[in-house]
């Protein structure tokens, strides 16, 4: 009951006596309870509807929850400001306090909405402008979030009048266009058709009749998946064609591609182990770059790049004109691009450089046949041409007769030219007094060092004779050292060109050769044991070299370990 209402918890014993009262109350032994107007409140009002909320507990019986209020009245829709409403006549002088502008009283300079003067209302005394009428308005919920609210439709009439007005002016001029040109092609239609009366020939407009026919009757028929509404010309799409397959049924596999059921597209290709062209639907994204549709965002592309450049081009509005414009670009384009390249050429040449052999030649097979020994020597065939670099070779300088760099000087480390020992690089030949120069400064090197170091005599207390004969001893040295290195570095060193083995050295050195592998000097050597003496300076000859060869393991071969068990 409404009793019930009353803040507080109430004990066991108060929770008694209240049920005893609400029981008497609906039987009538008791008064009924008053609210606060005092009016009685009938007993038997279920508790959920007597009972005040939380939020609205008075402290007291009461139903006023329950009951209509009175609701304030709405502020008016049509409550809004009178606009440009202007309080009586303007003054005549500038008031202090006044827009510093226009001179009115009503608002501050930088709230003026007047033109700016050069020279302001406060200084000039001359057209002060009436005060603004103050309205306060009181806006409802409504009419604060209408956003037409305060629109006058007299405003846009102006804007309406001059718009007809300026599209009547457009129709006049068109109708006169049209009456000079029609006036000129009656003529000559006149003559045509009555120069087809004068032959006989009266059917030349049937064909044009059953085409308009035709049309008459295709314009007012439905496209298949299509809605369309002939007098409004609105085009509306179905769903979907009901005799095709839906994309998401193509491929019932939930980890295939994704299809979004708001848009009805799929992205990507349903069946992924089936080429593009030949599936049934490729994916959203193989559709968009097929067709006309890479020419078509081309042409887009380029509408959009003229608007930036102040051309008016609009591919939606007038689509031919764009189009006829774009070809007419990429033939500009081809033609200044041509100009350029004859250009360049012209000023710098080089053409017959870009003149290459088609794709198709340039990794192409030959028949050429060249076979190889395993040493790598060509046995059959002819060996192919060495691939030559873009800078010049072999070009000698200053009358030497070897390049630069072919030849260093080990005591001094540069490198210098072969034919007279100099290494200055554009110093002149001079051949072998060169060399003999040059030996002899490093020959003065050596013994200065060495003299140096041991403090030997002075080299004029030397007798003539001895230095004599140490710079012929000298020289039969570095011949001795020039023959030996010729030897190292000649093909028949590295088992090339024509090589002469003795049969006899070389079957002992075939038996040296598996007594070292069968002693395992390789493996010995291998984990650091003492090396022979001289086995450094050594000199390997053919004999030893070609018994290495016959006796090392191919592990390359398959047939290396191969053991025939039969015999």
């Amino acid at each position: 009951m409404a009793s019930a209402t009353a803040t507080g918890k109430l004990s066991r014993e108060e929770f008694r006596r209240q049920k005893e009262l609400d029981a008497a109350r609906k039987a009538g032994t008791a008064p009924a309870a008053l609210d606060e107007e005092g009016k009685p409140i009938n007993p038997h009002i279920p508790q959920y509807i007597s009972q005040v909320p939380w939020y609205l507990d008075s402290g007291g019986p009461t139903l006023a929850h329950q009951r209509r209020h009175e609701e304030k009245p709405k502020d008016s829709l049509d409550n809004w400001y009178d606009r440009g409403a202007r309080a009586g006549p303007a003054a005549k002088k500038y008031r202090k306090g006044a827009c510093e502008n226009c001179g009115a009283l009503t608002h501050k300079k930088q709230d003026c909405l007047e033109r700016p003067r050069k020279k302001g209302a406060k200084y000039t005394n001359r057209d002060i402008a009436p005060d603004e009428v103050i309205q306060d308005v009181a806006v409802g919920y409504d009419a604060k979030r209408d956003r037409w609210n305060g629109y006058d439709a007299a405003e846009y009439k102006k804007i309406y009048e001059e718009y007809n007005a300026l599209e009547a002016a457009r129709q006049k001029l068109r109708e006169e266009e049209i009456d000079k040109q029609t006036t000129t092609d009656l003529a000559a239609v006149r003559k045509v058709a009555k120069a087809g009366k004068e032959k006989g020939d009266y059917d030349f407009g049937s064909s044009d009749e059953e085409d308009e026919d035709e049309e008459k009757y295709a314009d007012a028929a439905d496209a298949v998946g299509q809605k369309v509404d002939t007098k409004t010309r609105i085009t509306v799409r179905n769903l979907r064609i009901r005799e095709d397959t839906a994309k998401y049924l193509l491929n019932l596999d939930p980890s295939s591609a994704y299809y979004d059921p708001k848009t009805r597209s799929m992205r990507d290709a349903p069946i992924k182990h089936i080429s593009p062209e030949e599936a049934k639907f490729a994916g959203e994204n193989f559709t968009r770059h097929t067709g006309e549709a890479p020419e078509m965002q081309n042409l887009q592309l380029f509408a959009w790049q003229s608007q930036n450049h102040g051309s008016e081009v609009h591919l939606n509005a007038n689509p031919t004109a764009g189009e006829l414009l774009h070809k007419e670009y990429k033939k500009k384009k081809e033609e200044l691009k041509g100009t350029t390249k004859s250009s360049i050429l012209s000023k710098y040449g080089g053409e017959q450089y870009l003149e290459t052999a088609p794709k198709e030649l340039l990794q192409g097979q030959t028949e050429e046949y060249v076979e190889y020994s395993r040493t790598g020597q060509v046995v059959k065939g002819r060996e192919r041409a060495k691939a030559r670099s873009k800078y010049a070779e072999d070009v000698y300088i200053n009358n030497h007769t070897a390049v630069w760099g072919s030849w260093f000087d080990p005591s001094t480390g540069q490198w210098g030219f072969a034919c007279c020992h100099s290494t200055i690089h554009a110093s002149y030949c001079t051949g072998e007094a060169g060399i003999e120069a040059a030996r002899a400064s490093s020959a003065q090197t050596l013994l200065a060092s060495s003299s140096s170091s041991s403090m030997p005599p002075p080299a004029s207390t030397q007798p003539l004779a001895e230095s004599s004969s140490s710079t012929a001893a000298a020289r039969e040295e570095e011949d001795e050292r020039k023959r030996r290195a010729e030897r190292l570095f000649s093909k028949e060193r590295v088992g090339e060109g024509e090589v002469r083995l003795d049969r006899e050295k070389l079957a002992r050195a075939i038996q040296e050769e598996r007594k070292r592998k069968t002693r395992g000097e390789e493996d010995d050597e291998r984990a650091g044991k003492k090396k022979r003496p001289g086995a450094e300076t050594a000199e390997v000859t053919e004999e030893q070299l070609e018994a290495y060869r016959m006796t090392r393991k191919m592990t390359e071969d398959p047939m290396a370990n191969y053991v025939d068990t039969e015999l």
